[in-house]
């Protein structure tokens, strides 16, 4: 993966938070990145080139009329009001590619310096299979690395529930963990198709490769993580969006 760095722009170290997407149903965490460079004046600096994102191409992603602005696969924005840099990918990681696109983008994150990464995504609401409390409206979980068992008390503090459904023992998540850390000598393998299990569903989906390749690398990870159908899922969006900027302005409290 290489970064290139547009003509005249600079690249600003104290951006040291990376906000992206995992592509999931409803597209929300991209719609979410979307709502953030928008509401953050956040201003392109550059792209990323990885061989294992489809190609693609648009017309100013951002702008009221077309201008001739060219969108691409992979967009690196930067708020530094905000202290954040938004990477906002358009395209789809080829099949079966995941795992090298994770490994890319957790080498850009550590090579650029950023200390936390918040990896914005979506879950189908019909895997909802605990009780949801609607006395406390629609609900944003979390998953992170602070601690083993994926539980952050930041998050808890900001009324973020845990998903549950994460297990570092189980053995899609343990299978995650051995490729992308470079000293494990065990061999592990993803279940084939006709093996998944219902608890499979969750490590199958790109957030869990790149919560898994960020904390390989040492960074400090958080997803956020929200239930929605197909349809019409702009109202996820602001929501993920809102909770996200509580979580960054949080951070950038404590550091």
């Amino acid at each position: 993966m290489e970064f290139v760095v547009e003509e005249g722009k600079r690249v600003d170290e104290e951006c040291s938070t990376l906000i992206l997407p995992a592509l999931s149903i409803g597209n929300v965490g991209q719609l979410a990145v979307d709502l953030l460079v928008s509401s953050t004046g956040a201003d392109r600096v550059g792209y990323l080139d990885d061989p294992y994102l489809l190609p693609c191409v648009g017309n100013d992603a951002y702008g009221p009329l077309p201008c001739g602005e060219i969108s691409l696969p992979l967009e690196v924005y930067e708020s530094p009001s905000t202290a954040t840099t938004l990477a906002q990918q358009r395209s789809p990681v080829a099949k079966g590619m995941m795992i090298k696109f994770a490994e890319n983008i957790a080498d850009f994150a550590a090579s650029s310096g950023k200390k936390h990464v918040i990896v914005l995504s979506s879950l189908d609401f019909q895997r909802l299979h605990h009780n949801l409390d609607m006395s406390r409206g629609p609900q944003v979980y979390y998953l992170s690395n602070a601690e083993a068992n994926g539980r952050d008390e930041h998050c808890e503090r900001l009324g973020f529930g845990r998903l549950n459904e994460y297990d570092s023992e189980g053995r899609c998540w343990k299978y995650l963990c051995s490729v992308f850390d470079e000293n494990c000598k065990e061999e592990l393998t993803f279940p084939s198709e006709d093996e998944l299990e219902d608890i499979d569903y969750y490590p199958s989906l790109p957030f869990a490769a790149l919560f898994s390749a960020f904390k390989a690398r040492g960074l400090k990870v958080t997803c956020l993580l929200c239930y929605c159908s197909e349809g019409d899922n702009i109202p996820d969006a602001f929501l993920l969006t809102r909770r996200s900027r509580r979580r960054f302005h949080s951070f950038l409290v404590l550091v």
